[in-house]
């Protein structure tokens, strides 16, 4: 990991993919971002080994099957101290729980577009800030989920582990969710994911434009609000894509009225 302070120096990227296509797609988009130098390119497992060790990367951008190695292969290569910090790049979702365990901190599946690569290089440039400040970076398992899902922008997608597996879920299928004790319980379609986490720190990491809000135990995706009926004592009983209805506590009314485009009594 290269020294210095983080916000003196540019975050210093190498990149390993055995197509050139992926290569050419990356290495455009690291151009569109600031303060970024490309130091390094590779297009095998052992390729990628030698670029990282004579570079020393801030970030590596990282396939999964190369030849002469894949990507697990060239990080267990690595002395544990050159191991830069890691975003797996792949056309593979198969290989995400593996990647998370090798304390990868993000993955990337292809085809991905320029918001989600960015969003991948926002958390990794913080990531190194905390790195080159010696804090230590999280290791565990459900650690690399939570870094995984924050991010400036909203997320697009919610990783949620499930059966020793990371599903990704579409933020815009998501109906609504119900916080039920330490943990919660996300409506998606006719599916349903229990997830170890706050509502309150779910809803900071939702789109606060689509998502609200409309009980203490209750976030609500608006755009799949079909019907709203108004109760008794400042109450509203709001009907969901797919026959759901919910009824609003009473101190979110503002905010409720306000979101759908209300005008109150």
């Amino acid at each position: 990991m290269s020294g210095g302070s983080a916000e003196a120096s540019p975050l210093r990227v190498v990149v390993a993919d055995d197509e050139p296509l992926a290569r050419e797609r990356l290495r455009t988009l690291l151009a569109d971002e600031p303060d970024v130098a490309l130091v390094g390119e590779a297009a095998s497992g052992t390729e990628a080994v030698r670029v990282v060790l004579s570079t020393t990367p801030d970030v590596l951008l990282l396939d999964i099957e190369m030849p002469s190695g894949d990507g697990f292969e060239v990080l267990r290569a690595l002395p544990p101290g050159q191991v830069p910090v890691v975003v797996f790049v792949t056309a593979w979702q198969r290989y995400a729980v593996q990647a998370f365990e090798a304390q990868a901190l993000d993955y990337l599946l292809k085809p991905y577009d320029r918001e989600r690569f960015r969003a991948a290089l926002v958390r990794a440039r913080q990531h190194v800030r905390l790195v080159r400040r010696a804090e230590a970076p999280p290791g565990r398992l459900e650690e690399m989920l939570s870094a995984l899902a924050q991010a400036d922008s909203p997320l697009r997608r919610l990783p949620i582990k499930a059966d020793g597996r990371i599903r990704f879920v579409d933020c815009a299928a998501i109906t609504h969710v119900e916080a039920e004790a330490n943990y919660v319980r996300v409506h998606a379609g006719s599916e349903q994911f229990v997830m170890r986490e706050t509502l309150t720190h779910l809803e900071e990491r939702l789109d606060p434009r689509r998502f609200l809000r409309i009980h203490r135990s209750v976030l609500v995706n608006l755009d799949h609000v079909r019907e709203l009926e108004p109760l008794s004592q400042g109450e509203y009983l709001l009907s969901l894509t797919g026959g759901v209805a919910l009824r609003t506590g009473r101190a979110h009314r503002a905010r409720v009225e306000q979101a759908l485009g209300l005008v109150p009594d």
